[in-house]
């Protein structure tokens, strides 16, 4: 489909090929016959790079005219998030970009060097190995004996299918279905689609500036806003930020001017789960966000399913008894806390969402289940 709202912008498709764990190369061989190949690839000063043997049909574009794609699924949008009778084909969200140019080789010893140790860095972050430069003895011969190939990104389409064709309400509709299926990939989906489209009425589980997911890029914030928990002191920044990262749920809130100013997190095995790092900054304290927060993790999917949801706390007793929480284990400096859940998972099926499109309620667990 040809249409404009579908249109992105070349630095999106940058973005998509920088993360992309491979791209797809369709070409032409000598003869004029079909070629499409799978790379491992990299974004390097402007040109998108791969590398192979010097010989075989991989390397058999060189110098002629290619098509370069990567993709990435945002989400599944089953017939029945909008209409619960009607059948018609699935819908899959995704972006893609496209890059349109001539497979050259790349000779230049050092930008060659440099691609492929921008390729270690890409797929071994981690690092545990000396990093590749042209003059090293360690890798001159490799080097050498090792074709490097790339495309100049300077003619790129990008594509991004998210809904922009239905009306608000259909689409916020979508965001309520997302929620309610649940998975780690549908939560991320909305938070892309409501960051990419404010205008999308905000639904019924997401107030305004609240956010149901953080971002790689927005850990640091977070652990700066930790700085002040009497809980972390003495703890390493960069191990509060990997604790940040591996959470099940992370939520915020951001203030009108687009600060952080609130996160809480959670930990869970389906059965228990932990809240951890409930912190507003102090500024924004009194305005009801430490509420939002917590209405927002104990619903979000990684924790409302739980049979049992758990925390300690040392000043903080009656906020979270306004949630349900008793008080359990009291210890000379702190109270454990625990909040029995009021609903299992129910599986989700077009049926259910007739009979209750926005939410899935289920009996609470009888102690006999736990």
């Amino acid at each position: 489909m040809r249409k404009a709202i579908y249109a992105s912008d070349a630095e999106e498709g940058r973005a998509i090929f920088a993360r992309a764990p491979v791209i797809h190369v369709a070409t032409t061989s000598e003869a004029g016959a079909p070629i499409l190949r799978t790379f491992n690839a990299v974004v390097h000063e402007g040109w998108l790079c791969f590398h192979g043997a010097p010989a075989g049909e991989k390397m058999e574009g060189l110098g002629r005219d290619a098509v370069i794609s990567a993709d990435e699924t945002v989400a599944s949008i089953p017939s029945w998030f909008l209409d619960p009778m009607r059948a018609c084909p699935a819908t899959t969200y995704y972006v893609s970009a496209q890059a349109r140019g001539n497979i050259e080789e790349i000779e230049d010893v050092a930008l060659k060097a440099a691609a492929l140790d921008a390729l270690m860095r890409k797929y071994q972050p981690e690092g545990g190995y000396t990093p590749i430069r042209g003059d090293d003895p360690l890798y001159a011969k490799a080097i050498r004996g090792l074709l490097v190939a790339g495309l100049k990104l300077d003619r790129i389409a990008c594509k991004a299918k998210l809904g922009q064709n239905r009306r608000p309400e259909e689409r916020k509709r979508v965001l309520e279905h997302l929620w309610r299926r649940g998975t780690e990939a549908d939560v991320r989906a909305i938070a892309l689609l409501v960051k990419r489209f404010p205008e999308i009425p905000r639904p019924s589980f997401l107030d305004v500036g609240m956010q149901c997911v953080l971002e790689e890029g927005e850990l640091d914030e977070a652990v700066a806003l930790l700085d002040a928990a009497y809980w972390l002191e003495g703890v390493p920044r960069d191990r509060v930020r990997e604790a940040l990262r591996r959470s099940h749920a992370l939520v915020g809130a951001r203030d009108e001017e687009g600060r952080l100013v609130g996160i809480a997190r959670a930990v869970s095995d389906g059965r228990v789960a932990w809240i951890y790092d409930v912190m507003v900054a102090e500024r924004a304290r009194s305005e009801g966000i430490g509420k939002k927060l917590l209405t927002l993790l104990l619903d979000h999917p990684a924790v409302r399913d739980a049979w049992e949801v758990r925390l300690v706390t040392r000043d903080a007793m009656s906020f979270y008894e306004s949630f349900g929480f008793e008080r359990v284990a009291p210890r000379a400096d702190r109270v454990a806390m625990t909040r029995s859940s009021f609903r299992r998972s129910t599986p989700h099926s077009p049926e259910r969402a007739r009979e209750a499109p926005w939410a899935y309620p289920s009996p609470r667990p009888s102690p006999s289940a736990r």
